[in-house]
């Protein structure tokens, strides 16, 4: 089982790094290897789920907000609940992203593929703003290196509002990106979450950068 990096930790709670390709907790009978399993042999709680506030998809890496106490759990779900927490992601997708913007789209599973999502009037709200970090070029192609500011959290949100505007994730082969033999899922990585903390009230922000497999796949490109 790949090591979860432990990012902040004090009594009351922790922010964790997820690697790719691992699920964040238990969804079947049986499953094994997933965040929550880690977590229940290295820092152990009565919580459900062990503490894990939040979900990312198994395909994307990064921060994830574990609290160690019921009083920090219920603060943290509230944050979430109010959305006076703000969560950013980087990106790159495929297509020449404008500056910046605001993807007002609402977010229902899709009746025709199982596992997948897709923009439907019939869906919840789902906002997403970006904006653009950098361009990169390669075979006469433009490709977008994009920040996430994540308003709501619907699955696949990211993936399936780019995708619906045609600049699919490079690597998002569900929803149309490139596929990358060096990488085996979506460039996505939640990199930054701005918080209060759940028990004295204090605004932290925690902060990581690109993980290797990342880094690598821009190295593969020309900046624009």
């Amino acid at each position: 089982m790949e090591e979860v990096k432990i990012i902040f930790e004090d009594k009351e709670m922790m922010v964790v790094e997820k690697p790719p390709l691992m699920t964040t907790t238990k969804e079947r009978k049986g499953e094994e290897g997933t965040l929550e399993d880690y977590l229940q042999k290295v820092k152990p709680n009565n919580l459900l789920r062990n503490g894990i506030v939040h979900r990312l998809d198994k395909g994307t890496s990064g921060l994830i907000m574990v609290a160690k106490t019921e009083e920090a759990f219920l603060g943290l779900k509230k944050q979430f609940k109010e959305r006076s927490l703000s969560k950013k992601y980087y990106c790159l997708v495929g297509g020449d992203v404008s500056f910046e913007g605001t993807i007002d789209m609402p977010i229902a599973r899709s009746k025709y593929a199982f596992a997948k999502f897709g923009v439907n009037e019939e869906g919840k709200r789902a906002l997403t703003k970006f904006k653009l970090i950098k361009k990169y070029k390669k075979d006469g192609k433009i490709y977008s290196l994009v920040e996430v500011d994540l308003k709501t959290g619907r699955t696949h949100q990211i993936r399936v509002h780019f995708s619906h505007l045609r600049w699919p994730l490079v690597g998002d082969r569900v929803y149309g990106g490139e596929p990358l033999e060096d990488l085996r899922r979506p460039f996505l990585h939640a990199y930054q979450i701005i918080f209060k903390h759940p028990i004295n009230d204090q605004e932290m922000t925690i902060k990581i950068d690109l993980p290797k497999d990342l880094v690598e796949i821009l190295k593969k490109y020309e900046e624009y």
